[in-house]
Order: structure tokens, then sequence, then C-alpha cells
């Protein structure tokens, strides 16, 4: 008996101590051998994920309010923004262009009417005073209410989620940005007292028609500061908060009073206000301001970016002053209006001789078509690009006076053809400038060598890809007229290049820019008085004499292939102005020649122009003398006495001029 309770006392369900697993050993392996023919009874164990999950989320929480303490601005809603509103003006100070947003200082709600705050309140987060950064009741509210709707039609966030939000988060609704907003908020709330939270939220919330902020929204629809807001006033501001672009008062008004008085039942919810006074409360109206000045041009539009650098951030509306000068601006505008151009586009700049730009347009109509023909349209200059060609010519000792061959010409299978079709033989440089002769010009292309035609176009200040091939010298690549007119304000001062800028102070380039510039200045004798005469000949004499004036005037048509482009680019007085017809589609303009139309609007331009602006130019070389104009060929005055009466010649002037008329549109 002694033996079989020892027995017992060492035994485990009938097997001895001594056979029984070991407590202490490692568990076997999936791979480990087992004993032959015993079967593998033991459990799989699974892995546990959740903690791994649990520890990511919570290091990422933490990391996220390390990154908010080290790095988060707290002011960066009572800051303005960073592209305020720019009420440009002309050079006179005259207004010509706003846009933008526009932000003013912040507000302090302890200084405001007690209603203010509590509309936004109200309609916004009743229990802003209570939570703790969300409010899970209103979360499950606003599901409640979209699950009924079949939609999002309302939103649970806080007054703080939405400060998180328009302060350090974009509007992309994904989870990882309510996450963030959520924590963001937490922060916040910790950081900041109510009354700081509510202030930086009603100085950067958005109020519609590009209005930011409290202060602007009062201004901007009431005109009157927000300390001064009536209770309709407060009420009608917390419900476009909502939807600002749709409820905008200025654009929706029933819709803006409809949603006051669910803000003005909510005030009364809350009990800010009794329900008596809530119906009682007038309704608000909009005080509309209206303003004729435009929020955006032609010139506005290119000048813009330039502006934003030119100041440094602040509240409200800047000011700031362009070189436009809005009389020449007007004359442009008529002068591009009134152009018989049928389908086509037209555009027009100008400038003085040192690069400021005193008038652009960039189109017949900026509310049709807001693209700037004049500074983004790459087009061909055709053989106002010639400029370039006989600047290399002179440059390499050619004069107006030397002799050129004016004979068709074959490069690699290619043959430039004359406009007229006419070929003159030996003639000078002079007659080939004003007579536009594309044989003549490519046989001194060649002659001079393209890679001069180059240097000369890039001194000027032409940045764009220039081919070379022989079809250079006959403008085949494109520019921007912009450009092109800056390269003529270079030959009108004197001096390369010139850069078009529309703010009166011109930045001075700096670093590696200034160390590269090539800035130089045209040799008098050698190349800027014989480059002025022939500029000379051919605006007076030659292929652009529709554009002479009274005063000396300096110009080059061009034509392109098929007609499809028309300019004439020139100068008189104290404006360098280029003119550009086309049309979108790059189809041919007809009859429509550099010589023509585009001549035609130069000169109704200048003239109107030259006696508003009453500026002279530049000085002109000494070396230049203006030359005498040649007289137009009188047929009756050739020595021979007409047969017709005198009373007949008469008569019939405006049908030989109506016949002259058809013989100039051959010019190019």
């Amino acid at each position: 008996m002694t033996v079989t309770a020892r027995d017992d006392i060492w035994s485990r369900g009938g097997l001895p101590v001594e056979e029984l697993p070991n407590p202490f050993a490692t568990e076997p392996s999936e791979h480990q051998d087992l004993p032959e023919g015993q079967p593998d009874e033991t459990p799989r164990k699974r892995r546990r994920r959740w903690p791994i999950v649990l520890y990511c989320v919570f290091g990422l929480i933490f990391v996220t309010i390390v990154w908010l303490v080290l790095t988060a601005p707290l002011s960066r809603a009572l800051e303005p923004l960073a592209n305020p509103a720019l009420l440009m003006l002309s050079d006179d100070g005259r207004p010509i262009a706003v846009r933008g947003a526009i932000k003013e200082a912040p507000v302090e709600v302890a200084k405001l009417n007690k209603f203010t705050p509590a509309a936004f309140v109200s309609i916004e987060d009743r229990r802003f005073y209570s939570h703790w950064g969300i409010d899970p009741r209103g979360i499950g509210r606003a599901f409640v209410a979209n699950l009924r709707g079949g939609g999002v039609r309302q939103g649970g966030s806080t007054i703080t989620q939405q400060l998180a939000k328009t302060s350090f988060l974009s509007n992309n609704r994904t989870v990882k940005r309510k996450a963030q907003e959520i924590i963001i908020a937490f922060w916040l709330e910790a950081w900041l007292t109510k009354q700081e939270i509510l202030s930086r939220y009603l100085s950067s919330v958005y109020f519609g028609d590009g209005v930011y902020g409290l202060r602007a929204a009062a201004h901007h629809y009431f005109n009157r500061d927000p300390e001064n807001l009536t209770l309709g006033q407060s009420a009608m501001l917390a419900g476009l908060v909502q939807a600002p672009s749709r409820l905008a008062p200025t654009h929706n008004l029933p819709a803006a009073q409809k949603r006051s008085k669910l803000v003005l039942a909510a005030m009364a919810d809350t009990g800010a206000i009794t329900a008596s006074r809530a119906r009682a409360t007038t309704l608000a109206h909009p005080v509309l301001i209206t303003s004729k000045v435009p929020t955006g041009t032609y010139f506005a539009d290119w000048v813009a970016p330039s502006a934003q650098n030119a100041f440094e951030t602040d509240f409200g509306q800047v000011k700031v002053r362009t070189t436009l000068d809005s009389d020449l601006q007007r004359l442009a505008v008529r002068a591009v209006a009134r152009a018989q151009i049928g389908g086509a586009q037209a555009a027009l700049v100008a400038m003085r001789p040192d690069g400021r730009v005193v008038a652009m347009v960039g189109g017949k109509s900026y509310k049709d078509s807001p693209f700037n023909r004049a500074t983004q349209a790459q087009r061909q200059p055709g053989s106002a690009f010639k400029l370039f060609v006989y600047l290399a010519a002179l440059r390499a000792g050619w004069t107006p006076d030397s002799l050129i061959e004016d004979k068709p010409i074959t490069i690699g299978g290619w043959t430039p053809v004359n406009s007229d079709r006419v070929y003159r033989g030996q003639i000078t440089l002079r007659e080939a400038f004003a007579r536009s002769s594309n044989a003549a010009t490519v046989r001194l292309s060649e002659s001079v060598g393209r890679n001069n035609i180059i240097r000369a176009a890039r001194d000027l200040g032409i940045t764009t890809p220039l081919p070379d091939r022989p079809s250079l010298a006959l403008g085949t690549a494109g520019v921007s007229l912009l450009e092109l007119t800056s390269a003529y304000a270079a030959v009108a001062s004197g001096h390369y290049p010139i850069r078009a800028r529309g703010l009166p102070d011109a930045q001075e380039p700096e670093g590696l820019a200034a160390f590269f510039r090539s800035d130089g200045s045209l040799d008098q004798r050698r190349d800027w008085a014989p480059m002025l005469d022939l500029l000379f000949a051919a605006a007076n004499n030659g292929t652009g004499k529709r554009a002479a004036l009274a005063i000396p005037t300096f110009g080059k048509t061009g034509t392109t292939q098929e007609n499809r482009d028309a300019l004439f680019v020139g100068f008189a007085g104290n404006l360098v102005v280029g003119v550009w017809v086309g049309r979108d589609d790059n189809g041919s303009l007809g009859k429509i020649s550099g010589g023509t139309v585009p001549a035609e609007i130069w000169r109704n331009f200048m003239t109107s122009a030259v006696a508003v602006d009453g500026q002279r130019g530049p000085r002109l070389p000494a070396q230049f003398h203006v030359p005498q104009r040649q007289p137009q060929p009188d047929p009756t005055q050739d020595g021979r006495k007409s047969p017709l009466p005198p009373e007949w010649s008469d008569s019939t002037k405006q049908l030989r001029e109506i016949a002259d008329q058809l013989a100039n549109l051959t010019g190019n």
C-alpha cells in the first residue's frame, strides 16, 4: 500500500513523472522531427498584431504633437494672405485693375458686439465652450442627418477643427486629413483659450467674394467695422460660412436671408437671444458699392507676377503703381477696335525706348478671350526680323549704300521669292530693306553668316530658339510681339538689350545674372545711324509708307508665308510700338499684309498718341540726318497736258484715291 501511494504521488494520468514533458523545454518548431507514429497535436498560437498597430497609432500621434509643438505657427490665422488683393494704378495714379483676395486686420472677440460671436457659435458649434476640440454629439447628429438626406447635408466639425483645417491643412476630404485635423484641434485647445481660438477663426474664415476674415467681410458687404455690426448683419455673415460662394448676398440675397433666419433661430435655441427678438429682427441687406475697375486686363495679367513681388505682404488692398499710361491705353484699345480685320485678331504694344510699357492690347476683346497675343503668342515676324540681318551686315562693314544683287537665289533646293515677284538686279541695301526684298536679304544673310545674325538678335533681346536655316533671314522663327518690340526699342535708344517692364522701378540683376549680363551700345557711326537710315527708308518710302507721320518715323513691315501674320513695328517721338494682325487658327489673312492694316493701326494710334504724349524721344546720333521724303509721283505733272478738262479731274479725284488704295494692297 505504501508503494502504491508513492506511485500515485509521482505519476500523472497514469504516466510516471519522468515521462512527462519538460515544462522548461522550448517548443518544437514546425519542422522539428517528431517520434515516428506520434501525431502533432500541439495547437499553433496566433500572433496578436493589434498591439503593433496600437503602438504605431500612438507613435504617429506623438510625432504629430512633437511636430506641432516645434514647428506649427500659432499665429498663421492672424497673418495676411500670401497673395493679397492688388489695386493696380496707372502711371498717373488712376485705378486700372483689381485682382486677388482681401484679408484685413484680425478681430478680437472681446471688442465685438456680443451677438456677433454668439451668431457664429450658435450656427457652427453650439457646444464650443464646453468641448475639448471635437464634439461627438455634433458628429453623431451630422451622421444621422447625412444618412437621412442621402448625402453630405451637415458637417460635424467644430470651430476648433475648422481653424485647424484652414490654418494647417488642405481641403482634401480624406481619412488621413481628418485624423490630422482632430489631433491639431486637441493641440489648439491645449495651447489657446476659447476666446483666442474664436478670434483666430473669425479673422481667417472665408466669406465669399474673395473676402477673408470678419473685418474684411463687414467692410465689403455692409461698409462698416465689425465692432458695429447689427444683429441682422451678424446673422447674415455667420450664415455665409457654410457655403460662402453660393450664399454671398451680393449674388444670391434670398438664399443669404433664408440662411440668416436659421441663424437667428439657432441663437434663440441656445439662449443668446429671445424667440421674439429672433422673429422681430430685420434681415440685413448688403450695401452695394459698384466698382468700375475691371478685375482683369491684358496688361494686368502680364504685370501681376511682377507686382506680387514688388511689395511686402500686408492686410487689405495693396496699391501698386505701374507704367501704364491710361490715355495711351485708351487710344490703343480704340485703334485695335476700329481695325477692319473681320474674324482675325490684333495686338498692340507701346513702350518707351527704355522698356516701360505704356499700353498693351492682347486681342479685340479681353472678355471674349483673355489670351494675350502680345505676350503669350509665338508667331513668325516675317520681314520684321530683317532688322537683325541688316544689323549683322552693318557690323560686318556693309553700309546702306552698299550694293547687293536682287535676283533669284537657291540654297539647298529652297528659293525665296519676292512678294511682288519683281527682281531689280543690283540695288543698295537701303532699297533692299525699304522694298523688303527677300532674295537680296537671303543673299546678304548667307554672305554675313547666320551665326552673326543670331548673335545680333540675341544682343537685342530675342531669347526664343532661332533655327540655323536659310529661311531664318525671312523671320520663320516664332517670337512674341513684346520681345520683338523690345528689340526695336534697343535701336531707338541705341542701347541693348531692352527688357520690357510694367513697373516704374527696374530691378537690377544680381549675382550670376549681373555677372553674365551683356548690356551694350550700338556703335553710333557704324551701326546706329545706318540702322536708323534703313528704318526711315522703309517707313517713309518703302513698304511701310502708310505708317509715316509728320514727325520722323522709323519702322519695318512684316508679312509671313501665305499672309498668315502681318506686322508693323516702329518708333517715333518717345514711343516704340508693335502691331500684329493674324488668326488664332493660323489661317491666311487674304490680302492683308504688314504694309496695309497693321501699318494703318500703327498710324491711327500714333497720330493721337504723339499729340497726347508730347514727349521727345531719345537724342539721335550726330551722324544721322533725317532724309527728305521722296515726293509721290503725280501723273498730271509729267510735262504733258491732260486732255481732260480740269473739272473732270476734280470730279474723279475720289476714284483715283480708291485706285491708289487698291494698288497699295500689295504692300509687304
